[in-house]
């Protein structure tokens, strides 16, 4: 079993450095919609201060769940990101989850020291979470809307707060 989340690190790894110059690019980045919505699996996963949170608490919300491991560069170049955009979409019906995959609380409070990180960093130590959702690299982020459906699924990473994505973040917040 440890092999084979090692295996997935390992080949997440690769597949997300190859896109970190694709995606740290200026201009226009997107929100690709799924081809089909699914309900959202449920989990229930502890944050770094032992809180549980349990993904169906936050129904009515949407909910930005991204998937991400300190040692992937893409997701240290997104962090600082999502970081400005949860202050800026605090009040609009908006809220991150960032799934830490298969580090330990330790780890996670190493990195988070070099960071200002206000939204809410879940723990999947044993990469149980993950698994719930089809993922194939490292940093994916799910957008989940007001009634717990997975509308969009965006590999690699992003700009965020850029005004193109908070716009589109509103939008889906205003919708019930």
């Amino acid at each position: 079993m440890r092999n084979k989340i090692l295996l997935h690190i390992c080949l997440s790894f690769f597949f997300t450095f190859s896109l970190l110059p694709v995606y740290a690019a200026d201009g226009p980045q997107t929100l690709p919609k799924l081809k089909k919505k699914f309900l959202a699996p449920d989990f229930t996963l502890v944050d770094v201060d032992g809180k549980k949170h349990r993904l169906a608490d936050y129904r009515g919300k949407v909910v930005m769940l991204n998937f991400w491991a300190t040692w992937c560069p893409p997701c240290r170049y997104e962090m600082p990101s999502m970081g400005r955009a949860h202050n800026k979409l605090k009040n609009d019906n908006v809220v991150i989850l960032a799934v830490d995959v298969g580090e330990d609380e330790d780890t996670i409070f190493s990195f988070t020291a070099s960071y200002d990180l206000p939204f809410t960093i879940l723990l999947d130590e044993k990469g149980k979470t993950i698994k719930l959702y089809p993922v194939t690299g490292l940093p994916t982020t799910y957008l989940i809307d007001t009634r717990g459906y997975a509308t969009h699924r965006i590999v690699g990473s992003r700009e965020w707060d850029s005004p193109a994505i908070l716009e589109q973040l509103r939008k889906m917040g205003k919708k019930k």
